[in-house]
């Protein structure tokens, strides 16, 4: 069944138990999500390849009255066709104290897993479109009255620029404005494109020592907290290939001095103190020979993403997630 996003503060709609978002406006299906869950505790996030790699055990957890003696909520994020199967038993086998919510980005017209929500009276389908320009000037001239904060028209067209039709980006840039100005700084437009050209390359930083350092919790944590983009994707495999070509220098001159402490204190260039423990941890984790199966299966994944850019941040995730296994 397909609806409109507002729709969905219908009660009888809120109450079915199958829904899939899709779509590039993030920040307005998490507002659609958190209507639909009305108790975080009892929701349960899933990344679309940690089912598929056990499709069964996810299935019968769904079964189990043990698990499920109240109501559970079940959020897939970045969710494909690849699911489309598990999803269609999951829903022949639906019990009533289940609701699952699948989180896509855009599905073309011939996806099967939309063509499955669509044609289904049981199931909601909603498509979660960019936001215009005027919407997202509305939604920042209300934040920033509501905050008391003074900014120019012009600041406000840099900063809706920004997000690139999202109200989520706008949020996020819009709370880094808060913040600035809650120490009494004065906010002009050098400062401001400074402070919201900040881009996620921290975010990215952290997320490739982490999966080089095979800690899959705290990558799956990082991927789950980003709003990565397909722009991302290029910038997330050069930060990757270039922190490959770092390890695969340390490894082998651990495999020479077999002293650690030695390798990372005559690193260079040199290696900040914060950064010390993770790369210790990455060296241990990698050898030579499997770096260097590593850094040319970068150079492979960067070519399928150019040609598939559509996709490119489930590529590029699902790679990600594989190495820090």
């Amino acid at each position: 069944m397909i609806i409109k996003y507002y729709e969905i503060k219908n009660t009888k709609l809120a109450q079915k138990n199958f829904f899939l978002l899709y779509g590039k406006n993030e920040g307005l299906k998490d507002e659609t999500i958190d209507i639909l869950v009305k108790n975080k505790e009892m929701s349960i996030t899933y990344e679309e390849k940690e089912i598929l790699e056990k499709p069964n055990t996810f299935i019968e957890s769904i079964s189990s009255k043990s698990l499920f003696e109240n109501e559970k909520i079940i959020i897939i994020k970045r969710a494909t066709d690849k699911i489309h199967k598990i999803v269609e038993e999951v829903y022949n086998k639906q019990k009533d104290d289940v609701k699952i919510i699948l989180n896509s980005e855009n599905l073309e017209k011939k996806s099967r897993l939309r063509n499955f929500f669509e044609k289904k009276n049981e199931c909601i389908c909603i498509a979660f479109y960019p936001d215009n320009n005027d919407t997202l000037t509305k939604l920042t001239y209300q934040f920033l009255k509501e905050k008391k904060i003074i900014v120019s028209n012009e600041n406000i067209n840099q900063i809706v620029n920004k997000s690139n039709g999202d109200r989520k980006n706008l949020l996020n840039e819009l709370n880094k404005v808060e913040q600035y100005c809650s120490s009494g700084k004065k906010l002009d437009f050098r400062n401001l494109s400074k402070l919201i050209n900040l881009t996620e390359n921290y975010s990215i930083s952290e997320l490739i020592d982490n999966c080089l350092a095979k800690n899959k919790k705290k990558t799956l944590y990082i991927l789950n907290e980003n709003n990565f983009n397909s722009e991302d994707c290029i910038l997330i495999t050069r930060t990757f290939l270039n922190k490959a070509k770092r390890i695969l220098k340390l490894s082998s001159n651990f495999n020479q001095n077999k002293n650690i402490e030695i390798t990372v204190s005559t690193a260079k260039p040199p290696i900040f103190w914060k950064d010390k423990e993770i790369i210790k941890q990455q060296i241990y984790k990698w050898s030579p020979n499997n770096i260097r199966n590593l850094i040319y299966n970068i150079n492979q994944i960067e070519l399928v993403i150019k040609k598939n850019l559509k996709n490119s941040i489930n590529i590029v995730s699902d790679f990600i997630l594989e190495q820090s296994s």
